[in-house]
């Protein structure tokens, strides 16, 4: 009974946060029913005992991703109503791809539509009760899908070292810093003292 109540309570607020997360006018509001969005999506984890990825959840997305977004979009200086401008043009390709996802989602819990079978799909292999969800994630990952992992893993580190040369990159227009040179400046280079006249203007 009690995890029925908790099922429903984390599942209502994780359905408001997603509705609220792209219906904000607010970027930072938005970015923060995210953030509630992950946390009540971790606690559904817990539920069905996928403690693992709760703990994803809860460190991956909230604690890096989320508040990366948040960061983002409270230091540069975004026009958002530019971007909003787009949304009535592309909504129905949006749509239409959102169906797609939903179309999926019912094809695969409700079992093979040519067949007529309505019944949930059953694991192909279920795990032993007694060995923790941790463990089996990490015999699978490590075993049968170790190629795919470590592919993974390399598709990350591409990434990464794409976006340190575009942000390293040199740049004509930039104007870098003389370390040396400023040191070296005296207070006569940078500044002049000037007897300007009463009422008349300084020439610079």
């Amino acid at each position: 009974m009690i995890q029925a109540i908790a099922f429903y309570l984390f599942a209502a607020v994780v359905l408001i946060s997603a509705a609220m997360t792209i219906s904000a006018r607010n970027p930072v509001h938005s970015v923060l029913w995210l953030i509630l969005a992950f946390f009540n999506a971790a606690g559904l984890m817990v539920l069905v005992g996928a403690e693992f990825i709760a703990m994803l959840l809860v460190i991956v997305y909230v604690g890096a991703v989320a508040v990366l977004f948040l960061f983002v979009v409270m230091m540069l200086d975004i026009d958002f109503a530019e971007l909003r401008a787009g949304f009535v043009k592309y909504f129905w390709i949006g749509f239409a791809l959102a169906l797609g996802l939903v179309a999926e989602i019912v094809f695969y819990a409700f079992g093979s539509v040519w067949t007529g079978s309505l019944q949930l799909a059953k694991p192909i292999a279920p795990v032993d009760p007694s060995v923790p969800n941790i463990q089996a994630i990490g015999e699978l990952l490590y075993t049968r899908y170790l190629f795919v992992f470590e592919g993974a893993g390399l598709v990350l580190l591409v990434a990464m070292i794409g976006a340190i040369v575009l942000t390293h990159r040199q740049r004509k227009d930039a104007r870098p810093q003389k370390i040396s040179r400023q040191i070296n400046r005296r207070a006569k280079d940078a500044i002049r003292n000037v007897d300007a006249p009463v009422g008349q203007g300084v020439e610079l």
